[in-house]
């Protein structure tokens, strides 16, 4: 119990301490672990858990366009591309399709790595 409260603790002050662009990363890693969730669940037959870590995917998609300013050129990019991957995870919610996930889950790693090589040389980031 105490180690889940540390973890707890942890995980807010982590939040609550991030820039916006580490933010955006979380983010994506976010959708990254509900997409590995969510492909789990069609292994399993469970597609409540489909369902659900679909949704959570789709959820984090709808923020990170919240959040986009369009007064950068490239905004509008990501705009196409979170059009795309919520399309996706609609689509494989609807059809149960497991290879729609996979097609969104590669675009969210991709975009997630197009992220860190930006805050890689914006000096936002080490790793």
């Amino acid at each position: 119990m105490a180690i889940n409260n540390a973890a707890t603790l942890y995980k807010g002050t982590k939040v609550n301490t991030a820039t916006p662009a580490e933010l955006t990363l979380m983010l994506y890693e976010g959708a990254i672990k509900f997409c590995n969730i969510a492909i789990l669940g069609f292994e399993q037959n469970d597609y409540e858990k489909v369902n659900n870590n679909i949704i959570k995917v789709q959820n984090i998609i709808t923020e990170l366009r919240a959040t986009l300013d369009f007064k950068y050129p490239t905004a509008k990019d990501f705009d196409v591309v979170y059009e795309y991957i919520g399309s996706l995870l609609v689509q494989a919610n609807i059809k149960k399709d497991l290879e729609l996930v996979n097609q969104a889950l590669d675009q969210i790693r991709e975009m997630r790595d197009l992220w860190k090589e930006i805050m890689k040389q914006n000096h936002m980031y080490v790793n």
